[in-house]
């Protein structure tokens, strides 16, 4: 059967997004009830860290409260919400994402992610990983993990990713899983052949293991800074000892989620924290919102490469952005695009894109390799409710709906002159009522 329905599928916080927008808006007016400051609310509601929370999902670092600190700062929050004017404003909003999960595609006991390394003993390592590189950098942070763990320049590493021929099985790229678990499996192998040359280096020197020390392309005695190795030579002596060098990691996360039907779904070894501000201003005349400012706070655990993490936390807020202000579906003809071709689906350009500024917040993660945890969809799911609140601030209306476009604000404008109460009528001299 031939259909021209769009195909569909998971996208950039997949399952997480539409309830967050729902749940940070309604937090936002839960604090206009109570007469608290938006942040406030969210400090008083913190989960903690370290603990466990009602459904039995395990929580280990929290750094949220440290993001929701560096937005307050950053945006000027104390001296600024609610005393920019007559339509200006500024919105708040917190989330958390999943680090990898435990509940694989396929369930089964085998490792989630594994790693192959060939050791060459003119000094190269050649590590084989099935995780996916689709943009993110997780080749790379292969190759700074190999090198940091063996003492090695980053160069001297190649990276052989995706090829099913010659790699390890790995469960895919999704769930923000790549860096975690490809991470956690590089670390188990390169500690196990560490050992092994260690212990090579150890006998040839014939002094304690915990002398030897692999740095920066050399192995040295912490104790005779005399007695000096290239990685290259103690990878020969290491093969001499043990033959041909080579080692396997992998990972596979402990058992999580609560004890009832559906309880893994969720389920994480570790889970990241986000907080946004947005700065916004309503054009009350056309309904347009220019949103010109955004402070995204992320607690990715450890950033093993702040460049590529920053770069994750300006995409996401950059992809969450058009979703609530531009990117838009007919919903009366079943989820087509509303206009006749993809040239026609509205994404931002440089013109629109506001001013980003990605604040890292590091918690050292103690699942996470380096305590590491994720940065590719978690930075995201604060853009929406964060514009949705930025405009009440301006102009007092809330937009629930998606994408926030110039007639659905003009509506909310209207419905909300509508709702005031008349003002009486002045009597003429003489007249009753």
């Amino acid at each position: 059967m031939f259909t021209n329905k769009p195909p569909c599928g998971p996208k950039r916080g997949h399952g997480s997004v539409q309830p967050r927008f729902a749940f940070e808006v309604q937090l936002d007016q839960v604090a206009e009830k109570l007469g608290l400051d938006p942040i406030e609310i969210r400090r008083r509601n913190f989960q903690g860290e370290h603990t466990r929370t009602v459904n039995g999902q395990r929580i280990t670092s929290n750094g949220f409260l440290q993001c929701l600190d560096e937005v307050e700062r950053a945006s000027g929050w104390r001296e600024r919400h609610g005393q920019l004017g007559f339509g200006r404003g500024l919105g708040v909003a917190g989330s958390m994402y999943i680090s990898g999960t435990n509940y694989p595609v396929y369930p089964n006991p085998m490792p989630q992610a594994g790693i192959q390394l060939k050791v060459d003993r003119s000094g190269i390592v050649t590590a084989f990983t099935g995780g996916n590189d689709i943009g993110q950098g997780s080749n790379s942070v292969v190759a700074y993990l190999v090198a940091e763990e063996l003492g090695m320049q980053p160069e001297h590493v190649r990276v052989v990713a995706a090829d099913t021929d010659l790699c390890p099985v790995d469960l895919g790229a999704y769930s923000s899983r790549v860096t975690f678990m490809v991470g956690n499996a590089t670390i188990d192998a390169c500690r196990k052949l560490r050992a092994q040359i260690v212990q090579a280096v150890a006998e040839e020197w014939k002094v304690d293991p915990r002398r030897v020390r692999m740095i920066e392309g050399a192995v040295i005695d912490l104790e005779d800074s005399a007695r000096v190795l290239t990685t290259a030579e103690a990878f020969q002596l290491a093969e001499t000892r043990f033959d041909t060098l080579g080692s396997t990691g992998s990972y596979n996360t402990p058992t999580l989620g609560g004890d009832y039907r559906g309880g893994t779904i969720g389920a994480a070894p570790a889970y990241s924290f986000t907080a946004h501000v947005v700065e916004a201003s309503v054009d009350v005349e056309t309904g347009r919102i220019t949103c010109e400012k955004v402070w995204i706070a992320h607690d990715c655990g450890r950033a093993l490469n702040p460049v590529l993490v920053a770069g994750q936390i300006e995409g996401s807020a950059y992809m969450g952005l058009a979703e609530a202000l531009l990117e838009d579906h007919d919903v009366n003809r079943f989820g087509l695009h509303a206009g006749p071709s993809l040239l026609d689906y509205r994404i931002p350009t440089s013109v629109d894109t506001p001013e980003l500024y990605a604040l890292i917040v590091e918690s050292l993660d103690p699942e996470g390799p380096y305590g590491a945890k994720e940065a590719g969809e978690g930075p995201l799911h604060p853009s929406i409710p964060a514009l949705s609140n930025a405009v009440f601030d301006a102009v007092g209306i809330r937009l629930k709906h998606l994408p926030f476009t110039p007639a659905k604000v003009l509506k909310a404008l209207r419905q909300k002159e509508a709702a005031r109460p008349a003002s009486p009528v002045p009597l003429r001299a003489g007249k009753k009522r």
